[in-house]
């Protein structure tokens, strides 16, 4: 019994001995290997910043999704630079500068660096400077501190050439006003500043004037064709405070998300203030 044991093992080991590892010898392919790319991402919204500009889309369903990767142009037709990637949808390009349209355009990638298309959504927008918790008073009671210049970025006297809208009160009410080579529109109560995303095309104030509200947001049209938003945040006494949003390109609407927009064509003269 022990002998046959041990002829078995030997026979064993002879065998093994004489095998050999093909695949040593060739490079093994595998067969399961993805080279498909993920679709496009779709459903891109920016939304303008001072000085960056947010993007958000809808994520891709891919089951080997790795991440996403931004890119951006000066113009929609090219070329492209790549700027960022994402694990989520979403990215803010810190590099945009107030005034300066960008355009954008996104790609999804997956664990085999497979990297789809450009995204085919137009999507540019202008970032904008903004301000918060600015503080103005009743003209009758402050005037060197009743008017706002929002290109300035400063509170000033209410009747200056560069004053665009001042706080006036009638009684009790107070009102923002504008000078007759401006407009200014009530878009009614708003959760934040965020919420009036463009100037609109028609509806300004007939007086040049709106009652001032807490909570409302209201969009100026200056004298010298940029538009811009306030949103009051509180009012007491005599005086207000309120937070702001200014697009630096001229008759460019956007004051919060970038989109298929035409620019305002019309150009103010300017009047003289008394």
């Amino acid at each position: 019994m022990k002998t046959n044991i041990t002829l078995l093992a030997l026979i064993l080991i002879i065998g093994l001995a004489g095998c050999h590892d093909h695949r040593r010898d060739h490079v093994i392919v595998d067969p399961v290997y993805d080279y498909v790319p993920p679709l496009p991402p779709t459903g891109i919204v920016s939304t303008s910043l001072d000085n960056a500009v947010r993007l958000d889309w809808r994520p891709n369903q891919e089951p080997d999704l790795a991440g996403y990767n931004i890119y951006v142009a000066n113009n929609y037709d090219g070329p492209y630079t790549l700027i960022g990637s994402a694990h989520l949808e979403s990215f803010i390009d810190r590099g945009a500068r107030n005034g300066v349209t960008a355009y954008y355009a996104i790609t999804a990638y997956d664990f085999n660096h497979n990297e789809s298309e450009l995204s085919r959504d137009v999507v540019y927008d202008t970032p904008r400077p903004e301000g918060f918790g600015v503080t103005i008073y009743d003209r009758f009671l402050n005037a060197a501190r009743s008017g706002y210049y929002f290109r300035g970025f400063r509170v000033l006297y209410f009747d200056t050439d560069d004053t665009d809208f001042f706080v006036e009160y009638d009684g009790s009410i107070p009102y923002l006003v504008v000078w007759e080579d401006s407009d200014i529109q009530d878009m009614g109560y708003t959760v934040d500043l965020d919420e009036i995303s463009v100037a609109p095309e028609a509806g300004w104030s007939p007086t040049k004037d709106a009652q001032a509200i807490v909570g409302h947001t209201y969009v100026v049209w200056t004298y010298d064709n940029h538009f811009a938003k306030v949103r009051i945040t509180s009012i007491r006494g005599g005086y207000m405070t309120f937070d702001w949003a200014y697009q630096t390109a001229e008759g460019n609407p956007e004051l919060l998300q970038g989109g298929d927009i035409e620019l305002h064509k019309g150009t103010r003269n300017r009047h003289k203030r008394r």
